[in-house]
C-alpha cells in the first residue's frame, strides 16, 4: 500500500486501507480488551476461594470491585486525553505492559488493604484500553462499517469474560488462586507482539499518525464535552446498560455459590453463558444498525428500544430454579445490554470530531464504572442482609428502563460542533 508524504505542510496522507487490512487491525485491537478483561475479571472468578482465604465479607468484596471502578473512572478520561494525543498505536503497547504486571502481582497478595490498592492500580493502568481500541475502530474502519466493528470490539470483553471461568478455575483446582493470577495476568505478553506486527504496515502507521486538523477539530475542553447534549445522552445509555453485565461478570461466581450450593470449582462453565450472549448482542445489534444506516449519524432507535427491553429480563431472577437456568437469563439480558452499549456508542463516537474520539469513549468508560462504583457496595450490602440476590436481580433489570428510554427521547444535534477548545499552556 503507497503512502505519499507531504514535506512541506508536515503531513501524512494514506491510500486507502484494504477492508482485510483494516479489520485485522480493529480485530487485534479488539484482542485488546479481551486481555483487558481476562486481568480483571480473575479476581471475580476465584472470589469464592480469595474473599474466604483473605477472610472478606461480600460489602468489603463489593468495594474491591468498586476500587477498580474508582481508578478506571478517573484513568480512562485522562487516558482518553492522553491518546488523542501520542496515539493508540504507541499508547496501548504502555498501556498492556503496565496492567499486565499489576495483574500478577495480584498473586503476592498478603491481605485486604494490598488487594485494594493492586485493584486501584490496576483500573489506573488499564484505563487507556477501551478509548485506545474505540480509537483504531473509528479511524481503521470505513463508515459503513464501524457499528460492525463496535459490535465485534464489545465482543473482546465478553471473550475473555468467558475465557477466564474455565482457565482461572483449572489453575485453581491443579494449584490454587495465587498461581491463577500469576498465570491469566501472562495473557499481555501475547497480545503485544500481534500488536506491534499488524501496525508496522506502512499504510497502517499512517492512517493512526496523520495529524488531525485541530484547526478545523480543536480538541474540545473537558466541560464541554460533560455538558454537551449528545454526551449526556450517551451517558444515560451506558449508566442504564453497565449494571446488567457487570451483575454477572462481578458477582456471578458468588450467586452461583450462594444461590445453588456450588463449589469454586463447579462455576467455570456456567459463567461463560452470559457473556457469550452479550457477544452475540453486541454483534447482531451492530450488524443490524449498519445495515439501517443511511444518513451517518442517525441511530438505529428501533433496534434500541428492543435491546432495552431484553435486559430489563434480568428482572425475572427470582423465578429461576436452577444455575443453568440463572445463565440463561443473565445471558439473555446480556444481550439487550451488549445491543444498548454497541448501538450508543457507535452514536456518541460517530458524532464526534476527530480529535476527541479517545476522550468520548474514555467517558464511556468512566460512566461504566461509575456504575460499578454505586453498586457494587451496595449489592454485596442487600445479600449480607436479605440472604439473596432476588432483590439485586429485579432491581437492576428494572434500572435499564429510564436511561434507556432517555436516549430514545432526546435529540441531540446530528454531529458536535464549535465545543469550546481545551487551553494549552504556552
Amino acid at each position: 500500500m503507497l503512502v505519499r508524504t507531504s514535506r512541506a505542510s508536515g503531513s501524512i496522507v494514506a491510500a486507502m486501507l484494504s477492508r482485510r487490512m483494516a479489520w485485522m487491525v480493529a480485530l487485534v485491537a479488539t484482542f485488546t480488551m479481551t486481555v483487558s478483561y481476562v486481568d480483571r475479571q480473575t479476581l471475580a472468578v476465584l472470589a469464592p476461594d480469595v474473599t474466604k482465604a483473605l477472610g472478606i465479607d461480600n460489602e468489603s468484596y463489593g468495594w474491591l470491585q468498586s476500587a477498580f471502578s474508582i481508578a478506571y473512572l478517573i484513568g480512562t478520561p485522562l487516558a482518553g486525553w492522553w491518546l488523542d494525543r501520542v496515539g493508540a498505536r504507541r499508547g496501548m503497547v504502555a498501556s498492556v505492559f503496565a496492567w499486565s504486571v499489576v495483574a500478577a502481582l495480584h498473586a503476592l497478595t498478603p491481605g485486604y488493604g494490598v488487594l485494594f490498592a493492586l485493584r486501584l492500580a490496576l483500573g489506573i493502568t488499564e484505563g487507556p484500553g477501551f478509548p485506545g481500541a474505540s480509537q483504531t475502530v473509528q479511524k481503521i474502519l470505513p463508515p459503513s462499517d464501524r457499528e460492525r466493528g463496535f459490535g465485534v470490539l464489545f465482543t473482546g470483553s465478553s471473550i475473555g469474560a468467558m475465557l477466564v471461568p474455565p482457565f482461572a478455575t483449572f489453575i485453581n483446582h491443579h494449584a490454587d488462586w495465587r498461581v491463577a493470577f500469576l498465570t491469566t495476568a501472562s495473557a499481555g505478553l501475547v497480545w503485544i507482539p500481534l500488536w506491534i506486527a499488524v501496525t508496522r504496515n506502512k499504510a497502517v502507521r499512517a492512517q493512526f499518525d496523520a495529524a488531525a486538523d485541530t484547526v478545523k477539530h480543536p480538541r474540545p475542553s473537558l466541560p464541554a464535552m460533560l455538558s454537551h447534549p449528545v454526551m449526556l445522552r450517551a451517558l444515560c445509555a451506558i449508566i442504564a446498560a453497565a449494571p446488567i453485565f457487570g451483575f454477572s461478570q462481578a458477582w456471578g461466581a458468588k450467586y452461583l455459590v450462594k444461590t445453588f450450593s456450588l463449589t469454586q470449582n463447579d462455576v467455570g462453565t456456567y459463567l461463560i453463558l452470559p457473556p457469550l450472549l452479550f457477544d452475540a448482542g453486541a454483534i447482531l445489534f451492530g450488524h443490524l444498525a449498519s445495515r439501517q444506516r443511511r444518513d451517518e449519524g442517525v441511530p438505529a432507535r428501533a433496534l434500541f428500544a428492543i435491546s432495552i427491553v431484553i435486559a430489563m429480563s434480568l428482572a425475572l431472577l427470582p423465578q429461576v430454579t436452577t444455575p443453568w437456568q440463572s445463565m440463561v437469563l443473565m445471558g439473555i439480558a446480556n444481550a439487550g445490554g451488549g445491543g444498548m452499549y454497541t448501538i450508543a456508542t457507535s452514536d456518541l463516537l460517530s458524532r464526534m470530531p476527530p480529535t476527541a474520539v479517545s476522550f468520548a469513549a474514555g467517558l464511556l468508560a468512566c460512566a461504566q464504572s461509575l456504575a460499578y462504583v454505586i453498586i457494587f457496595p451496595l449489592i454485596g450490602r442487600a445479600v449480607d442482609q436479605l440472604g439473596n440476590y432476588d432483590g439485586v436481580g429485579i432491581t437492576l433489570g428494572l434500572w435499564a428502563l429510564p436511561g434507556g428510554l432517555a436516549w430514545l427521547l432526546w435529540r441531540p444535534p446530528l454531529r458536535v460542533t464549535a465545543l469550546p477548545r481545551a487551553r494549552v499552556a504556552s
